[in-house]
């Protein structure tokens, strides 16, 4: 399946974004040759997936929609989990608001450890024999999760997973440690959500601010660290070395990465431009590499063993 460079993620449509302003958000990401659309059955409460149909009806064979399933929807026991009874309700929900008759990508929204692995599996393989579904992802799950899913599947004839969508960004790289191993091993393809981490990448915050008034960044404050700083302020010296700007810069380094796709938001048409200018910007392997530096994951035990010599593990400073 082909898609564009960058995803358009519609997680503030219906909240930052009423229907007209998210019109010419989608119009403004298709105007610049975007395909590829990302949501979710919780996103404001099912109104996202709504929006997101009602807009992209006429053009419907034109693009790739994803959406998720696995939070709560409701009050009853059953309105949240990876379930067989709760998918086959949520991916016909899912198709009444996008007004569709197949979802193209159809995630698990994260790992649940209440239902046994082969029902989830098995309900996701029904899926796309019932024509409802074209391919299956997950979002948020580990390696070691992603490894038993592709062998389970291979053993039972399954149709595999093929993307993960996880946090990933300048100053969220853990996931390189081992869940990008594991899904790189097993050919998924990387779907990159808060690739600006909450706009902080946007170098439109400074040392000090309150929380308050901050919107989703808010919840990042309180854990930015010394490092964090340190890569918010490189990236904003490189991109006024390039005459361009900071999130451009930060969504570049994704692209440059293999098999990853950032999933840009904004709450208005313009928000994208910065963005969206990343596709036409091709880093220096000198500086990708000083990005790499600055922001690298801290990468202890095990991740470190290939490093020690021969004799045992290095005695500590």
């Amino acid at each position: 399946m082909v898609v564009s460079e960058v995803c358009l993620g519609t997680m503030t449509f219906g909240n930052g974004a009423d229907p007209e302003g998210a019109h010419a958000i989608v119009e403004r990401f298709r105007e610049a040759g975007g395909t590829f659309f990302d949501t979710a059955d919780v996103y404001t409460g099912g109104r996202s997936e709504e929006i997101l149909g009602d807009i992209l009806r006429k053009d419907r064979d034109q693009v790739v929609i994803a959406t998720k399933a696995f939070a709560r929807v409701g009050e009853g026991p059953n309105d949240v989990s990876s379930s067989r009874r709760h998918l086959v309700k949520a991916v016909d929900a899912s198709l009444r608001r996008l007004g569709t008759d197949w979802i193209d990508l159809y995630q698990l929204h994260r790992w649940d450890a209440t239902t046994p692995l082969d029902e989830t599996l098995a309900a996701l393989d029904d899926l796309i024999r019932a024509g409802k579904v074209l391919y299956v992802g997950v979002s948020n799950w580990v390696g070691w999760q992603i490894e038993r899913a592709a062998r389970l599947q291979e053993a039972a004839g399954y149709d595999r997973v093929v993307s993960l969508q996880p946090q990933y960004s300048l100053v969220e790289r853990n996931i390189e440690l081992e869940t990008l191993p594991a899904a790189r091993a097993n050919g998924l393809g990387i779907l990159a959500w808060s690739p600006l981490a909450a706009g902080f990448l946007s170098g439109k915050y400074s040392r000090g601010e309150a929380a308050a008034g901050k919107g989703r960044f808010a919840q990042w404050i309180e854990h930015l660290t010394d490092q964090d700083w340190g890569v918010r302020d490189a990236v904003c010296d490189i991109a006024k070395t390039l005459d361009t700007q900071p999130a451009t810069v930060a969504i570049a380094w994704l692209l440059s990465k293999s098999s990853v796709i950032p999933i840009v938001g904004a709450t208005r048409a313009e928000q994208l431009d910065a963005t969206l200018a990343a596709t036409e910007l091709s880093l220096d392997a000198n500086v990708i590499a000083s990005l790499d530096v600055v922001s690298a994951p801290v990468d202890g035990y095990p991740w470190d063993v290939d490093n020690w010599p021969l004799t045992g593990r290095p005695a500590r400073a």
